[in-house]
């Protein structure tokens, strides 16, 4: 396996290029932390500034070939092709790439002066700082690795993972395995959790940190990445309790709300009890989704939102015709979607722009998004409840998630509702040649777990349509789609199909070309 040396992993992370600039500061900033108040501004830098929301999101099935007489970029069109992605704007794999291990080399320097200053006293930080670094590479290999296979893990790549600041030239990085890779991200959790608290955060943004519930949270969704199903119930429950309407909001405040703008501010709002934890990005993702003319091609379409996502048909109803007044069965969510044919989208993400000069109108587009809420944990404890076959505690998920998403009227969920309503839905083919063979069902192949046929399957594939609405925008049903080995294809205009496959490589975006370049493997491709 190749090897790369540096002199501090910001080499590897910054990329040959940039290194020299991030060298020459970081010493200066590394000598001064010596206080707490030092310690704590320090690790406000360690989230990631840059996310791989767009790259994964164009990666999946919530998007579609609009057809050739729509513009697209080319990042964005490499993308949806599985294509290797060279350009390098805020949503590319080398901004991903350096704003990830940039958040670890920061983490590192944390946790080092935490070390010295004393980590009794600290240990809020600690636990934030190490969480920053599990986070940071946990985005990395949803990004860069395959999804995580108990059967496979010990063959598929992982990812140098750095343990604390580097100062030597001999230095050396290898991939190593995936096994390695969330072995490590585990153990970063796994001594976090025991200290963490929100005690550190007081005067502080604290949705913009790792809070008690965003920490655990976290490690409920790791969990079940990892298919520890018991670990991402225990960990959720932490999140939930046995009340989850607590950490869920209230789709209905929407209501009266003057349009996108508003819906987002809502959305996104710190006092909103479903958002535990909130990250602000570099991205032209909101221009993306909200069908900027630039990026109309690849786009979630209205023939998507019509069959398979937010108006398709479900044991809660479809469509999109409730109003306050008078509402009818379905999700309140899909009486707030915007656009045009080529473009639908309900507002969780939505630029937001800094000006640098109004006059010539110059800045940075920047999201905010929603990193962890109480509606996909909930969804995370329902789907490891599932899978671990106690369905009454995933149907009692399942109907608050159902309760707080959906006008009144709704049927409950049962294991006969669910078994009678799935087994008359046919399975969408791989490459469906007309709008009516678009269905909410597609075959599951899951990578290193099984599902039964029957009530199991039929369940976790409610759970993962509700975890496609859920999660939409956000690239975690990328992650979805490559757990459970759901074979799908992308249409393109003129063009045969391109299928994504069970276990497809694919999956693992391509590293960075300078990257590759200074010597790291790169990720396989089919021959």
């Amino acid at each position: 396996m190749k090897k790369i040396y540096s002199i501090f992993l910001a080499c590897l992370a910054l990329t040959l290029t940039s290194c020299n600039d991030f060298l020459d500061k970081l010493p200066d900033d590394r000598a001064t932390v010596d206080t707490e108040e030092k310690v704590g501004n320090l690790i406000t830098m360690a989230y990631p500034d840059c996310v791989p929301a767009m790259m994964l999101e164009m990666s999946s099935d919530n998007v579609m070939d609009n057809g050739k007489q729509y513009t697209a970029q080319p990042n964005q069109e490499a993308m949806y092709r599985w294509e290797d992605i060279t350009t390098t704007y805020n949503d590319d794999p080398r901004r991903v790439w350096n704003a990830c291990y940039q958040a670890v080399a920061t983490a590192n320097e944390a946790l080092q002066a935490i070390n010295t200053l004393g980590a009794d006293k600290l240990k809020g930080y600690r636990a934030e700082a190490l969480l920053c670094r599990a986070y940071g590479m946990f985005t990395l290999a949803n990004t860069f690795c395959m999804a995580y296979d108990s059967t496979k893990a010990k063959g598929y790549l992982g990812l140098p993972y750095p343990l604390q600041p580097e100062q030597s030239v001999e230095t050396q990085y290898v991939r190593g395995t995936l096994e390695e890779l969330y072995a490590n991200i585990n153990a970063d959790i796994e001594a976090a959790l025991p200290l963490i608290d929100d005690n550190h955060l007081t005067g502080k943004a604290t949705k913009y940190h790792f809070n008690r519930k965003a920490a655990y949270a976290f490690a409920a969704r790791f969990n079940l990445y990892y298919q520890k199903w018991d670990k991402a119930i225990a960990y959720a429950n932490e999140v939930l309790g046995s009340n989850p309407a607590g950490v869920l909001r209230d789709y209905w405040q929407f209501y009266g709300l003057a349009g996108v703008e508003d819906i987002n501010n809502a959305y996104i709002a710190s006092g909103e009890n479903g958002n535990l934890m909130l990250q602000t990005a570099y991205s032209t993702a909101g221009r993306v989704f909200a069908g900027s003319s630039s990026y109309r091609r690849y786009n979630h379409a209205r023939t998507l939102i019509a069959t398979e996502t937010y108006w398709a048909t479900m044991p809660w109803g479809r469509g999109s015709n409730a109003t306050a007044n008078n509402p009818t069965t379905h999700l309140l969510v899909s009486n707030f979607q915007y656009g045009n044919s080529q473009v639908v989208f309900f507002p969780n993400i939505y630029e937001k722009f800094e000006y640098t000069d109004k006059v010539n109108g110059t800045g940075y587009a920047h999201i905010v998004l929603t990193s962890f809420t109480g509606e996909e944990t909930l969804l995370v404890r329902a789907e490891a409840y599932a899978l671990t076959k106690q369905y009454a505690k995933a149907l009692a998920d399942m109907n608050a998630w159902q309760a707080s998403h959906c006008t009144s009227g709704y049927t409950p969920f049962t294991e006969a509702v669910i078994n009678d309503f799935m087994s008359k839905v046919p399975y969408q083919k791989v490459v469906p040649t007309a709008d009516t063979e678009r269905t909410v069902k597609k075959t599951l192949s899951p990578q290193g777990f099984t599902v039964e046929t029957g009530t199991q399957e039929n369940i976790i594939q409610v759970i993962l349509h509700m975890r496609r609405i859920e999660t939409m925008r956000q690239g975690l049903r990328f992650q979805d789609l490559k757990r459970y080995g759901i074979s799908f294809s992308h249409n393109r205009d003129g063009e045969e199909a391109a299928v994504f496959e069970p276990g497809d490589l694919r999956g693992a975006i391509q590293l960075p070309t300078d990257v590759i370049n200074a010597g790291l493997e790169a990720n396989p491709r089919k021959k």
